[in-house]
């Protein structure tokens, strides 16, 4: 197959590279800074432009604007962005035929359900973040695919885990919540999972995250342990706590329920320390 990848400098596109290189699929990676394959997912001449030459027989559309807090004060970028882009990348897809998996969020609901969120759940967004995603949403097609996923990590980009090792570095103690439980995805394993549903052509929504369910100063402690220190040095505070407040609000409970896949017999991802422990091997060069 022929795979057109947006986004293909983050966490994601890198890890879908990773899988593709020396494959029997070619890949097609586009970004806004990326040689001769950048693209302005924002223009929509230059979308129809760029995949009607390309002709690719999926696409997996993970470019987006994720900066949460940012999107806060920049309502109508993140819209342009994460909306109306996409609506432009289905518009290309439909003239050539192309099956489209979009990548979309947690923060599509709010954060208030007492139980893992299923994919039939009705969604809530309480950010501008979380609203614009599902105006992305709103614009795939029944026929395709929207993985929702959660706390992406990886050894690229800028992520949590690589912000907490460079902390750690440190001598101070860490204060991270302990009100906020999600589950820890690592983008070489939910890289693997949207190629099988975009190669299968799978319709409809889907959580894709792996598997263990933790708050952000959980994984505080399990990224430090991997690293070989000591995680005692994490401590826990409320959200109501932290100074300054976030502009963006957070969803309490952004545990994703991967109902779907293992309703479709499909095996669900590793639980996340299986890959955290590789990707703080790699970043530490062990």
């Amino acid at each position: 197959m022929r795979i057109l990848v947006t986004g293909a400098k983050g966490q994601l596109g890198t890890e879908l590279g990773r899988l593709l290189d020396g494959s029997h699929h070619e890949m097609i990676g586009v970004d806004l800074d990326h040689g001769s394959t950048t693209l302005d997912i924002t223009d929509r001449d230059a979308v129809l432009a760029g995949v009607t030459s390309i002709e690719p027989d999926l696409v997996i559309h993970g470019a987006a604007f994720t900066a949460v807090d940012a999107c806060e004060a920049q309502v109508d970028l993140a819209f342009r962005v994460n909306a109306l882009a996409t609506r432009h990348i289905a518009d290309g897809a439909r003239r050539v035929g192309a099956h489209v998996v979009y990548v979309s969020t947690d923060y599509v609901f709010d954060g208030t359900k007492t139980e893992p969120y299923v994919e039939w759940d009705e969604p809530n967004p309480q950010s501008v973040y979380g609203r614009s995603k599902l105006g992305g949403e709103r614009e795939i097609d029944p026929g395709w695919t929207v993985a929702r996923t959660s706390w992406v990590c990886s050894a690229h980009g800028s992520n949590m885990v690589k912000t907490l090792l460079r902390l750690a570095d440190g001598v101070d103690d860490l204060s991270f919540v302990n009100d906020q439980i999600g589950h820890p995805t690592f983008a070489g394993d939910l890289a693997s999972m949207l190629l099988r549903l975009g190669i299968e052509q799978r319709p409809g929504v889907y959580h894709v995250t792996n598997q263990g369910a933790t708050s952000w100063y959980g994984f505080a402690r399990d990224v430090l342990a991997a690293a070989g220190h000591d995680p005692d040095r994490v401590k826990p505070i409320s959200t109501a706590e932290m100074l300054p407040a976030r502009p963006a609000p957070r969803p309490a409970n952004s545990v994703l329920d991967n109902a779907a896949l293992r309703g479709s017999g499909l095996a669900l991802l590793d639980d996340y320390r299986e890959p955290l422990g590789r990707v703080v091997a790699e970043l530490l060069g062990r």
